[in-house]
């Protein structure tokens, strides 16, 4: 053999050791995949933080992120992306399946990825700042949207991506169609599924704390990493109108018990769910003025079953009950707001509730006594002798008592009782 063969075979097998080593690695290798198909909370952010935990401990080959988001809280935005910023395996966000978009919050995430991608079909902009605490003056709205635009072109030239089309998504609230987004750098690349993904990111290069990563993913292994029941409670707790009916089965709960001590379930109920209910309203945009406008107009009803206004206490709770649910989200947020059919259906069924209260309180206020003295004045009887102004014996309500009259009854006259003192009636004739 030729000294030229012999340097043909030991090349061809060095590149047969190479290609069955690459493939034995490849084989062993994990891409964990988290799904986020909601608003941006607490809960996701929460989710996705613990995901990028997850991964760097099991040096995932990477973290993909399949996302459908009309956006959500700045502050769990921001914290998701120093998770990301700081992850030690690449982070790669994936706008999917098709019909799906990453808006406002979104947009940020997108960005702040190792690799973005986007499936055919779905869209990504209109990232103007929403705010949180009430209408903003022009000064206090133009920090805020200066902020958001430093920030979000401060992702995007880290990233290398179109930092004037991020300024635009923020300024004047643009979306781009998946090819569009391709086109003008805003994301990678575009795949049709999560098979395809994996594929067109396989051998793509990723820079990390001035290490270049290569992946390998076109043979790896999908682990997705499922939110937990934990996580999926508090996701569907954490939804404004589950939070608010919630609130309102606890408050209703507390007063059956208070109303009528030891019943207990009515108590048990009402308190475990305004504890979920106070849970919930730590992920949410609360105005505490309109939680208490709620609290007041309930301390209303329950006041008109023991002061007799008139009808005045439950108009006015209706009126708190109904300003306070429109205010208890933050009507800047538009994720967080409750359904208008809700509060009606709501505020409805705690009028009615508390007016058949109401009702059924005052018929017992205004019947007759059937016990004790007040019961048995206006009884009838027979007298069962003679009764004067000393004495005399009477069968009153299947009982004998001693009784007396001003005017003489013969025994076995019809009397009606008018009177009690010490045990002895006073009688009149019928």
């Amino acid at each position: 053999m030729s000294a030229t063969g012999g340097r043909y075979l030991i090349a061809c097998l060095a590149a047969s050791l190479i290609f069955v080593f690459s493939a034995l690695g490849n084989e062993g290798k994990i891409v964990s995949v988290i799904k986020i198909s909601s608003a941006i909370s607490p809960v996701s952010s929460e989710y996705i933080s613990r995901s990028i935990e997850k991964a760097n401990k099991t040096a995932a080959e990477a973290l993909i992120i399949e996302m459908d988001t009309p956006g959500g809280l700045d502050t769990s935005m921001r914290t998701i992306i120093k998770e990301i910023n700081g992850s030690k395996t690449p982070v790669i966000v994936y706008v999917s399946p098709s019909g799906a978009r990453a808006a406002s919050a979104g947009v940020f995430i997108t960005m702040a990825a190792n690799i973005a991608a986007m499936s055919p079909g779905t869209n990504i902009g209109a990232a103007h700042p929403v705010t949180i605490g009430g209408q903003m003056d022009k000064i206090t709205s133009e920090k805020a949207e200066n902020d958001s635009v430093a920030y979000i072109k401060s992702i995007a030239r880290t990233r290398g991506r179109n930092s004037e089309w991020a300024e635009d998504a923020v300024r004047k609230s643009v979306s781009l169609t998946a090819s569009e987004a391709l086109r003008q750098g805003v994301i990678d690349l575009i795949a049709d599924d999560l098979s395809d993904l994996l594929k067109k990111i396989d051998g793509k290069q990723v820079k990390i704390d001035n290490t270049t990563i290569i992946l390998n993913t076109s043979k790896a292994t999908v682990v997705r990493d499922e939110m937990g029941w934990r996580l999926s409670l508090l996701s569907v707790i954490s939804d404004p109108n589950v939070a608010y009916v919630l609130m309102l089965i606890g408050m209703y709960g507390l007063f059956f018990e208070l109303a009528n001590p030891g019943a207990m379930f009515p108590g048990v109920a009402g308190g475990i769910s305004l504890i979920l209910a106070l849970y919930a309203f730590q992920t949410l945009p609360v105005n505490y003025a309109g939680l208490f406008l709620i609290v007041l107009a309930i301390v209303m009803f329950i006041l008109e079953l023991k002061v007799a206004s008139h009808g005045a206490l439950t108009v006015g709770g209706i009126i708190s009950m109904t300003i306070g649910s429109l205010m208890l989200f933050e009507e800047s947020s538009p994720f967080f707001k409750l359904s208008l059919y809700i509060i009606a259906i709501s505020v409805v069924v705690t009028v009615v509730f508390f007016g058949v209260v109401v009702g059924l309180s005052y018929k017992a206020w205004k019947r007759k006594p059937i016990t004790g003295v007040e019961g048995i004045i206006g009884a009838t009887g027979t007298a069962v002798e003679a009764i004067d102004k000393g004495s005399g014996m009477a069968m009153v309500n299947g009982a004998l008592w001693q009784c007396r009259s001003d005017a003489k009854i013969d025994k076995g006259k019809e009397v009606i009782v008018v009177g009690i003192s010490r045990l002895r009636l006073k009688v009149v004739p019928s």
